[in-house]
């Protein structure tokens, strides 16, 4: 299987995070898997003319493309023309390169938030104009368009997260290179299911404090983080707790409320990401799949039951006080 990888606009996280993989690193994954890297732009020694020439055979052809990953956002200002980002050295635009190599590709794969879906460089006013590969935002057709299916009859695969977890881009590799990757194991958003249907809720070391509405206040605290501080861990997909980053982590696990960066437009949440917003003092997000009247019954409820111990570790930076030490009936 030959891969070829092109970053476009964006910030190489996803690349970084790749390179954290870990037992087996990304080097030995792909080569156990039977991919060569054809380029990529940190790991590949070829640069200049050698890449060109590569690129343009792939073009015409002459070099199958099994996997081509695209990480980052494609700039398409301006007016169309895509000429906001060239691909150094070769007189073309990355829009240019994307759209030409993209029908030769066996399987086309959107590294990260940015090249899905448009991410954090689509946020604000977009004055590049950029997109991602097959969405702009929530909105079906990107830089290809909606009905865009690869030789394979997939539509682009998106390995949405900014940056996406390392096992999550090593895991679609090896699915695709073993052919055991179709359109049933995507979601809808063309996002893997194999942690797409997972939430980052799941596993979270905050859900005591959650079962019970033992709410932190500020961000250094061991409380649950959604009710005050802006977590949607909740309602973002992803195995982040279950799967930790680098063997030992997570956002929420961390202190950091989780923004939902596995999601189109998270960048754009039209408040702080460290709040939560309230009507009537009701959070407006509820959790994945539970209805308002429930959520606010079993909510009141679990805070009357609260037990002291979690109300007082909520708001504190460290655990003062431990749980109860039952001793066994003689």
């Amino acid at each position: 299987m030959n891969l070829l990888w092109l970053q476009a606009s964006g910030c190489g996280g996803c690349t970084m995070s790749l390179l954290c993989a870990e037992d087996p690193d990304v080097f030995d994954s792909l080569q156990d898997a039977g991919i060569t890297v054809l380029w990529h732009p940190a790991f590949s020694l070829e640069s200049g003319t050698e890449v060109r020439a590569t690129l343009e055979r792939i073009e015409r052809g002459e070099i199958p493309l099994d996997l081509f990953c695209v990480e980052g956002a494609i700039a398409r200002g301006p007016r169309g023309t895509g000429r906001f980002q060239m691909l150094s050295g070769t007189g073309r635009s990355m829009m240019d390169w994307v759209t030409a190599l993209a029908p030769h590709a066996r399987h086309v794969v959107a590294v990260g938030s940015c090249a899905a879906y448009g991410g954090v460089t689509t946020a604000g006013d977009n004055p590049s104009d950029a997109a991602g590969l097959q969405y702009e935002g929530a909105h079906d057709g990107g830089v290809l368009p909606a009905d865009f299916r690869d030789k394979s009859g997939l539509p682009v695969i998106n390995v949405a997260g900014c940056p996406t977890h390392p096992g999550w881009v090593l895991e679609t590799l090896m699915l695709l290179a073993d052919g055991a990757l179709g359109a049933d194991d995507l979601d809808s958003y063309a996002r893997p299911r194999f942690y797409a249907d997972h939430l980052v809720h799941h596993g979270c070391s905050k859900n005591e404090f959650y079962e019970y509405k033992a709410s932190a206040t500020e961000l250094s605290e061991m409380g649950c983080m959604m009710e005050h501080l802006g977590c949607v861990g909740t309602q973002t997909v992803g195995d982040c707790n279950i799967r930790p980053w680098n063997g030992a982590g997570s956002c929420t696990s961390g202190g950091y409320p989780c923004i939902n960066c596995t999601a189109p437009e998270f960048e754009n949440p039209r408040h702080a990401f460290t709040q939560t917003p309230k009507v009537a003092g009701i959070p407006v997000g509820l959790p994945t799949d539970m209805p308002k009247a429930w959520f606010m019954a079993l909510a009141s409820l679990s805070k009357a039951a609260t037990p002291p111990r979690l109300a007082e570790n909520a708001t504190s930076d460290r655990l003062d006080v431990p749980p109860t030490v039952r001793k066994p009936r003689s």
